[in-house]
């Protein structure tokens, strides 16, 4: 059996992209047939057409919405690797991007002269994206020069933006009422933090409280992924992300360190001085380090930037500009948060870029796509 898909990069991620007409619409069938299409159950994703990386072994469900106000709907996954399972509770930011593309080179959003809006809702969450699209000349770009941190390759660029983004998960900005919180994690030391719902709920590390930096290299932070993964768990039912009896799971909160501007060397061998961004971020992605940030933390990150006493806002440079600059592993990443209501953003917005891939048909073991067509 097979399955046609388009392979996208979006900022630092890339995706395969299914439309919602070719694969099954039970959940659980359409689980079997991304572990069977990836070769999930290999660590290696071998036999499948998985990368074997957080950032490269996802998926999205397109289609046309029948929302008036909304172009597409889609449903995200990420697939695990090794595992041989889907966590669907989460959204991508970055994938999100590469959608917006999608959207307007398959003709599902007609082109509007040198910008093309898309408005996307993620069927995970209910989160609201807008994506303005490069379509200079009325046409769509197969190529761009637009770059981003974590790549040297340009790609067609696009303009990002988290529509009412607070509370998609929880109902709130701050789902324990508090900017930042201690959190006691055994008998080991409370630790310092803010856990926000903006863009997806991230609990957010003071680094220095905690003994770090919050500019640590990903091999530094490759050691700390125990000790996050605590933090996640510990977080999870304050959060309300948890229902009586449940186990935690590694995707939601996200979960990363916070620390004051520094000098530091990206992942491309660029050195990056204090000056030139307001605060430190290191994120996990599942359970390894994050080469970047995902959107949706980046979202969280600045929204807690508003917030006068969260782990953010003590820690990042007191002048600041409309775009708060976050230094990620791969470089600044920059993020506007505009149409602020009583510390709330209406708008968050984060300058990406995308690239369709390829089109291709995936052949699956016949017990991963039965119901394929």
């Amino acid at each position: 059996m097979h399955t046609p898909a388009t392979l996208v990069r979006g900022g630092t991620s890339k995706c395969w992209l299914f439309s919602q007409v070719h694969v099954p619409t039970d959940r659980s069938e359409l689980e079997k047939l991304l572990v069977a299409a990836y070769g999930s159950t290999d660590p290696v994703e071998l036999d499948g057409v998985g990368g074997a990386t957080p950032t490269t072994s996802k998926a999205a469900v397109v289609g046309v919405s029948p929302e008036p106000a909304v172009d597409v709907d889609y449903l995200f996954a990420q697939v695990g690797i090794g595992t041989g399972t889907v966590e669907w509770t989460s959204n991508c930011g970055n994938c999100a991007t590469g959608i917006a593309l999608y959207a307007v080179a398959k003709g599902l959003v007609p082109v509007t002269g040198d910008r093309t809006r898309v408005v996307m809702r993620n069927s995970n969450t209910g989160a609201l994206l807008e994506g303005v699209v490069d379509t200079t000349g009325g046409v769509v770009h197969e190529f761009g020069d637009q770059t981003v941190p974590g790549t040297r390759a340009g790609g067609v660029a696009v303009g990002l933006t988290f529509l009412r983004p607070a509370g998609g998960t929880t109902g709130s900005l701050l789902p324990t009422g508090r900017a930042a919180d201690e959190l006691r994690l055994g008998t080991a030391a409370p630790q310092w933090v803010s856990m926000v719902d903006a863009g997806a709920p991230v609990v957010l590390v003071d680094a220095l409280g905690a003994g770090r930096t919050g500019a640590e290299t990903p091999d530094q932070l490759r050691a700390d992924v125990p000790w996050l993964r605590a933090v996640r768990h510990a977080a999870a039912p304050l959060m309300g992300l948890l229902e009586p009896g449940q186990e935690p799971g590694d995707a939601v909160p996200k979960v990363g360190l916070i620390g004051p501007p520094v000098p530091y060397t990206t992942t491309l061998g660029e050195p990056v001085a204090a000056e030139d961004y307001d605060v430190s971020v290191r994120m996990l992605t599942m359970n390894a380090p994050h080469p970047a940030i995902g959107l949706t933390s980046a979202v969280a990150v600045a929204a807690a930037a508003l917030l006068e006493d969260s782990v953010v806002s003590r820690a990042a440079a007191k002048e600041r500009g409309e775009w708060l600059r976050l230094g990620t592993p791969a470089g600044v990443v920059a993020v506007r948060c505009s149409d602020v209501r009583d510390g709330v953003p209406e708008r968050v917005t984060v300058q990406r870029a995308a690239r369709l891939l390829a089109d291709a048909r995936i052949y699956v073991p016949e017990r991963g796509a039965r119901k394929a067509s």
